[in-house]
């Protein structure tokens, strides 16, 4: 521990939490300090989610003792950890979607009309005005507080989840993965907001998987393995390699699987000028059995919506999408997923799109391929056990039952559960939509060597990353999308940041200075 001589804001003392046969922390000390940035690192499954569940209320310990600013507390719900200055922003949103910006972010206290109690008529005016306040302080006055939630892209909505928390006037922020879902440009937002809010005083613990944010923010960093505190220290003091050590307490192995040389296969799926609406204009590229084709480029330029389009999702697309030769037409996920197509679609959220929270993990497996276990009208219990069982242990699952709810899970785990859910339709091409946002950097070296080993055994997989090592790391190829279009096509060792990087900017700038 780090000795220092002013007194923690908040202190744990002996903290402990189990579920079921599930240990998630055990007899953790830990503290935080006013006026500092706090990284809280680790594994999924190492306890950070709890720590902070229990700082913010969400649960209770089972054993231990807290205090905040001195004075002994036991947060019953999360309201109350609000009320005393504690406010945590999820990685899950909380958002309302079909309420606007302006009611989401006073929902807790709005404005009112001759307020009686909790009584009186909400102040639209007044509330509008604070919410506009709210947002140009996270540099979001771009967003209309009139605007339905539900009409804004997952960045913008990830942002007022921010302002949501800083109308509450924390004097401790908590924030987890706030900025997975951030393009680049709002991520330095909260950059400047959070060195703000350090010089003002604040105590600030940070969750978060990205290393040079980790780096570029924290001063003290504390690491969670299985539950246990492990150590805490200032940032600077150790390097990257010597942190993942401390996270992961094994060798690190390479990050990424080695690419095999060999020849271009013929193509699998092909995709001849797709076009849908005006966020995909000409999208044109293949992907061979045994390759991992990426999709690179700056985030918001149709790579989203090109696999939604080839999954079923969206309607009126134009273009043609040819599976082994043959033209198809997918109007449907079911269309997508059928024999005579065999396409699966890893989905950007898993918490929404790809999960059923409060079914069990063995339900949330089998539900994409009930038809092959089913004997005439009812499902055969025998092979559901049999195949939830080797799906459960081809990825490494770690769970307690498979009747607990998977909202049980660690995220990584619930990554896990959508990835194997998908694998059990036996799919020949896989679309992946940034599979590894908010996980852990062991897991992402598991689903690294899965990508790898599925196209060994033959898959096409499509795969779209924000994170450029990852495009770098697992790729064959990479197609990078700039407004709607492929503008450039990276392979072997042209494959570099740079090139990413240099292929999308200067294509953009064209366009613009074309207009």
């Amino acid at each position: 521990m780090i000795a220092r001589s002013d007194p923690p804001l908040l202190a744990m003392t002996g903290v402990s939490k189990r579920y079921g046969g599930v240990r998630a922390l055990e007899n953790v000390d830990f503290s935080c300090h006013t006026g500092s940035i706090h990284a809280v690192l680790g594994e999924n499954g190492a306890g950070k989610s709890t720590l902070i569940k229990i700082a913010s209320g969400v649960v209770r310990p089972d054993e231990g003792a807290m205090s905040l600013a001195g004075q002994p507390v036991r947060f019953a719900h999360p309201s109350a950890a609000n009320a005393a200055g504690v406010v945590c922003i999820f990685q899950e949103l909380s958002l309302m979607p079909d309420l606007s910006v302006a009611d989401n972010i006073c929902i807790a206290d709005p404005p009112r009309w001759l307020k009686v109690g909790s009584f009186g008529l909400i102040d639209s005016a007044a509330q509008r005005r604070r919410a506009e306040a709210v947002l140009a302080r996270i540099g979001c006055e771009d967003v209309d507080p009139r605007m339905l939630v539900r009409d804004l892209p997952l960045s913008r909505r990830q942002m007022v989840e921010i302002g949501k928390a800083l109308s509450k006037n924390p004097r401790l922020l908590i924030l987890d993965e706030a900025t997975s879902a951030l393009t680049q440009a709002d991520v330095e937002k909260v950059y400047a907001m959070l060195a703000d809010l350090k010089a003002k005083g604040l105590s600030i613990l940070y969750i978060s998987h990205r290393m040079h944010e980790i780096e570029a923010l924290a001063d003290t960093a504390s690491v969670f393995r299985n539950g246990r505190h492990i150590e805490t220290f200032a940032m600077g003091t150790k390097s990257p390699d010597d942190i993942v050590q401390l996270m992961i307490g094994r060798e690190i192995a390479g990050q990424f699987p080695p690419k095999p040389v060999r020849a271009r296969p013929a193509p699998r799926l092909e995709v001849r000028n797709l076009a849908w609406e005006n966020r995909l204009k000409g999208v044109s590229l293949s992907v061979g059995p045994g390759e991992i084709v990426g999709l690179g480029g700056l985030d918001g330029q149709g790579q989203k919506e090109l696999l939604l389009g080839l999954f079923g999702v969206l309607r009126s697309m134009h273009g043609e999408v040819v599976v082994d030769g043959k033209p198809i037409h997918a109007h449907s996920p079911v269309d997508a997923k059928s024999p005579a197509v065999g396409m699966a679609l890893i989905p950007e959220d898993r918490k929404t799109e790809g999960l059923m929270l409060p079914m069990s993990i063995a339900d949330n497996l089998v539900c994409a391929s009930m038809n092959t276990l089913t004997s005439g009208l009812f499902v055969d219990k025998s092979k559901e056990t049999k195949a939830v069982a080797s799906a459960i242990q081809r990825l490494q699952i770690k769970i307690g039952s498979p009747e607990d709810a998977v909202s049980t899970l660690s995220g990584g785990n619930q990554q896990k559960v959508v990835i194997a859910k998908w694998l059990m339709t036996n799919p020949r091409i896989i679309l992946l939509n940034d599979p590894t946002r908010g996980i852990d950097v062991g897991t992402k070296q598991e689903i690294y060597k899965l990508l790898r080993t599925l196209a060994d055994e033959g898959a096409a997989i499509l795969f779209y990353s924000t994170d450029y090592e990852e495009l770098i790391g697992c790729c064959d190829r990479v197609a990078v999308m700039v407004d709607g279009r492929v503008s450039r096509e990276l392979e072997g060792d042209a494959i570099t940041e740079k090139n990413i990087i240099s292929s999308a900017f200067a294509f953009a700038e064209g366009q613009g200075a074309a207009a």
